[in-house]
């Protein structure tokens, strides 16, 4: 399987500026030092807490936010490298599902326009079968043709999103960034746009980065899963390593919190303390160390490097595996 997007030491930090002249204070890391691969047809999952850095790290994959250092490759190709005519012709290939259905839709279009647009700014379509494209991409999202005569305010969370996802596809992108596309929908609709992502990925054949923060959504959807914590990995495997094996205590903890729907059956918690740290003053050694359980001085004093422990399995800790993994956790291919 080839790769499809890689970044190699990706960082994005924003300057913190204070007083009248606006002196540079410091620095926000938002994403500090991130490699990843994707692989074509294949989803990888972020997760983390809010704050972490997911979104941040999506949109400097798909140049939205100009990356302080790195690089970033999409089918062998140095994005970061390219002019902005360059970027503008690449950019039919890599397109984003935004979190809000509410406000990533212009409220003045029609639905149609909104679809058409994508086809005019890449003109992958010509004029006079744009028409027809637009119907076709309603149909593929499962929304009536006659759609595209309706304004945004007209459909349902649902509904938006769904529309959404086909402005996203209309220019035929080989790669997604689905910014967690179900956290502002009833939880009636999430399944039926989780499907339809599935769908559409299967018979697309399309990379995805799905951001998330509901581990019950990331077991159906991805391949591999990538943990993140105040911007850095921590832990990186495939989907049923880290819900059979997760070794890192921060993974563990985000599993225990996963909700289970028998008040009959026993729940155990790993509870963390305090909130995560200022990306502005990270902590030194491990990042994770303030609120791990099992931290020593040594987690204190020495950053862990992330290291494949396992084949394909990559974790950032100096004991892995050491925090005892509740007997209730959601395991792969089981119920919630």
């Amino acid at each position: 399987m080839s790769v499809l997007v890689e970044t190699r030491g990706l960082r994005k930090y924003f300057p913190i500026h204070r007083g009248i002249f606006q002196r540079l204070a410091g620095q926000v890391r938002a994403v500090d030092g991130v490699d990843l691969t994707i692989d074509e047809a294949h989803c990888l999952a972020l997760v983390g807490e809010s704050g972490s850095g997911k979104t941040t790290l999506g949109r400097c994959i798909l140049r939205l936010l100009e990356a302080s250092a790195g690089e970033i490759r999409f089918a062998g190709e140095d994005l970061l490298g390219l002019t902005a005519s360059e970027l503008r012709r690449r950019r039919r290939h890599f397109q984003m599902i935004f979190q809000d259905p509410y406000s990533s839709l212009n409220p003045r279009m029609k639905v149609g326009r909104i679809l058409s647009e994508p086809l005019e700014v890449h003109q992958t379509v010509p004029v006079r079968e744009r028409r027809d494209r637009v119907g076709e991409l309603l149909r593929l999202v499962g929304l009536p043709p006659d759609s595209a005569q309706r304004y945004p305010h007209e459909f349902s969370g649902g509904q938006r999103q769904r529309i959404g996802i086909a402005r996203a596809l209309a220019p035929e992108p080989r790669f997604l960034v689905a910014d967690e596309p179900v956290s502002a929908l009833d939880v009636s609709v999430r399944a039926q746009i989780i499907n339809l992502l599935l769908n559409l990925r299967e018979t697309l054949r399309l990379g995805m980065l799905f951001i998330a923060h509901d581990l019950t959504v990331v077991e159906q959807v991805a391949d591999r899963v990538a943990v993140l914590y105040l911007g850095q990995i921590v832990e990186q495997a495939s989907t049923v390593q880290l819900f059979d094996t997760p070794l890192h205590p921060y993974s563990i903890s985000l599993l225990s919190a996963v909700p289970v729907p028998d008040p009959e059956r026993p729940h155990h918690r790993i509870l963390l303390s305090g909130e995560p740290p200022s990306p502005a003053e990270p902590p030194s050694g491990c990042r994770f160390h303030p609120r791990c359980p099992i931290a020593i001085d040594r987690c204190r004093e020495e950053k862990p490097l992330l290291r494949e422990l396992q084949t394909g399995h990559f974790v950032a800790c100096h004991y892995p595996g050491e925090l005892a993994v509740p007997p209730d956790l959601p395991r792969s291919g089981g119920t919630f």
